[in-house]
């Protein structure tokens, strides 16, 4: 496998499983020194990628493990933020709790990382940021407030954060997936009636006729936080099979 990142130092939050598991291996597969960083255990990392116990809403946390990675390398060339979580309501049935939770969760927890490793990126005049948006930032489903609300929040941040310093060396851009057969998806599927008939329909929504993989979004990840990838900035790239594309089917 050839070593697209080799040398470099990769962080990636919300490693434990799903697309920050499949995007911590394959980075580490291209030669990079990665840190996969959860708020809960995981047995899929072990030393590269090295496990990190934080939670993306607490700066402190953040701010310990950041300065581990600086202890040990002196340098953070890739942060990859994928940490969040689908909160889904009724506008006025929501709480004012889960609004916050949702919030804080899904776009202030990216940039509690960015402003961690910003500082050290500036230094070394380098770096590159990919957040871990979603399609829900570009369509709506009722029901589904406020994930729109926060992950339209996060491709503006991405945009801003990468106009702000592009100058100086730092690229910051998007990946928007849909469907991805990640952990919450299949629990999704399994606690529906007929789990096989749910996973049948949602397949048939998407034009490709079948349901994206956590690694196809990885290599997407690997992609950005690659030299190949030095002049797309301030973007955001949707993998969904072409399913946000369709009007009407």
């Amino acid at each position: 496998m050839s070593a697209r990142l080799k040398g470099k130092v990769a962080l990636v939050t919300g490693a434990a499983s799903g697309i920050g598991a499949a995007t911590a291996r394959l980075f580490a597969a291209h030669g990079a020194h990665v840190f996969g960083l959860d708020r809960n255990p995981s047995p899929e990392l072990a030393d590269n990628p090295a496990h990190l116990l934080a939670d993306v809403t607490d700066a402190e946390s953040i701010g310990i493990a950041v300065a581990r990675i600086l202890d040990q390398h002196g340098r953070i060339d890739v942060l990859v933020n994928n940490a969040g979580a689908d909160v889904f309501s009724e506008p006025l049935s929501l709480s004012d709790a889960d609004w916050e939770r949702c919030l804080s969760l899904n776009l202030k927890g990216a940039w509690n990382m960015a402003r961690a490793v910003l500082p050290s990126m500036l230094e070394q005049g380098a770096g590159s940021i990919v957040n871990i948006a979603s399609v829900h930032g570009h369509k709506i489903i009722p029901g589904a407030f406020p994930y729109p609300v926060a992950k339209h929040g996060l491709i503006g941040l991405t945009r801003s954060l990468g106009i702000e310093y592009a100058a100086r060396g730092i690229r910051v851009n998007s990946i928007s997936p849909g469907l991805i057969l990640v952990p919450r998806i299949e629990a999704w599927f399994a606690s529906q009636p007929d789990p096989q008939a749910a996973r049948r329909a949602q397949t048939e929504l998407l034009p490709p006729k079948r349901i994206g993989t956590p690694e196809e979004v990885a290599h997407t990840a690997l992609f950005l936080a690659s030299d190949e990838a030095r002049f797309i900035n301030a973007t955001d790239i949707l993998i969904d099979g072409g399913r946000s594309q369709l009007y009407h089917e």
